[in-house]
């Protein structure tokens, strides 16, 4: 619920003179989720929202939707003219000096960057600095309730369950001598979502062989091959409960189609479930140490184990993503390599933990989602994976 009285707290915290909120159109889905926007509220004219670190916040809105912040408490001004906006944003501002806004200086952390540079100009016309609000949206649209944090655990029995029911398939089809194809497993994922209530922007990722090696494949029917005996497949699956603020689950684990999984894909195995858990453990001992620990140092963490094994070209992507309402969500991403993410780590958030080694022939992934509970606790949700799964042998 939007507390106006807590984010002037932080903003205390943070030496800023104010956070500035903006939306035209819906650009700005952080700004919209601060403000308890219901998902049925859209407006076609633009409204600035200034939450003072101290004193009674300021709303500017257009003649035609003067309701448009109306849920909200604050004292209105109501614009009309292009004139008259410059000269609202400029009394919103009075007094200002250092304010906070949906940006990221050279976009270091798109995620964040939900206001225009036009936007950004007129602001600093008034002599203000403007600096990223990405720790403030971590705390005000990242963490979840207490309703989001079960929703999350709800999600996760079904994305785990979802695997028994590819893995059952797999070994099924290939003892019946007609294999499933990538589709057809991906199928039988999004039904097993269905059957549980669950819900997903995007159908799983089956890869067989060489497409495991794609980090972001597209299973679909023009690249479809069967899963027989003697290949290897990684599956890429996310979901969360279709109701209202639901949250992600969001897994990788891979098999092979057979009784004994080779050597080769063992030991690159070993090598990313070493990576990841390294991650995990940096997380850990940061929390149990009351330590403070950021996205980029956890990213390190996870990357140095296999550059030490000399395989740092194979790793293209960083160890993890905020987790939330989108399955990339809005808090911190745990990334030194794409971006340095130097907000912090805190409790009520959740984030991947996905170290991969892709090669042509075949990719490694193993992916689990580590949520920081209320009083700090590391939980990890999906399962870790111990070993490839020897599809033959145990299903």
């Amino acid at each position: 619920m939007f507390d106006p009285s807590a984010i002037q707290s932080a903003l205390l915290e943070q030496g800023l003179d104010g956070w500035l909120l903006y939306d035209f159109r819906g650009i700005n889905l952080l700004a919209r989720r601060v403000l308890d926007f219901s998902d049925g509220m859209m407006n076609s004219r633009r409204w600035f929202y200034f939450i003072p670190a101290e004193g009674t916040p300021r709303k500017l809105v257009h003649a035609i939707e003067t309701s448009a912040l109306d849920h909200v408490p604050g004292d209105r001004t109501v614009y009309l003219s292009r004139g008259s906006l410059e000269e609202g944003v400029g009394s919103l501002l009075r007094g200002s000096r250092r304010i906070a806004m949906e940006y990221s200086p050279r976009n270091a952390n798109p995620y964040l960057s939900r206001v225009d540079a036009g936007t950004i100009e007129l602001v600093r016309s008034f002599g203000v600095e403007v600096v990223s609000s990405g720790d403030l949206i971590q705390r005000f649209e990242a963490c979840w309730d207490d309703d989001q944090i079960a929703m999350h655990l709800e999600a996760e029995r079904g994305t785990t369950s979802a695997y028994e029911v590819a893995w059952k398939m797999i070994a099924d089809r290939v003892r019946a001598g007609n294999p499933a194809t990538e589709t057809e497993v991906q199928s039988a994922i999004m039904d097993h979502f269905h059957r549980l209530g669950l819900t997903t922007y995007h159908p799983p990722i089956v890869g067989v062989g060489p497409h495991s090696g794609d980090p972001h494949f597209e299973t679909c029917a023009e690249l479809d091959v069967p899963i027989a005996e003697g290949t290897f497949v990684l599956i890429d699956l996310w979901a969360k409960v279709d109701r209202p603020r639901s949250v992600y689950s969001d897994l990788t684990r891979v098999g092979f189609v057979g009784k004994e999984v080779p050597a080769i894909y063992a030991e690159s195995f070993g090598i990313v479930a070493a990576a990841r858990d390294a991650a995990i453990a940096k997380v850990e001992a940061a929390f149990a140490s009351g330590t403070p620990i950021r996205g980029y140092e956890v990213d390190a963490a996870c990357r140095a184990v296999i550059e030490n094994a000399g395989l740092g070209s194979l790793f293209i992507h960083r160890t993890g993503h905020s987790i939330g309402q989108e399955v990339h969500g809005n808090g911190a991403n745990m990334d030194d390599l794409e971006t340095r993410d130097e907000r912090m780590i805190i409790p009520r958030t959740c984030f991947s933990v996905e170290p991969g080694l892709y090669r042509p022939e075949y990719g490694v992934r193993s992916e689990v989602d580590v949520l920081i509970e209320p009083d700090g606790t590391v939980r990890v949700t999906g399962g870790l994976q111990t070993e490839v799964v020897p599809i033959l042998r145990d299903y």
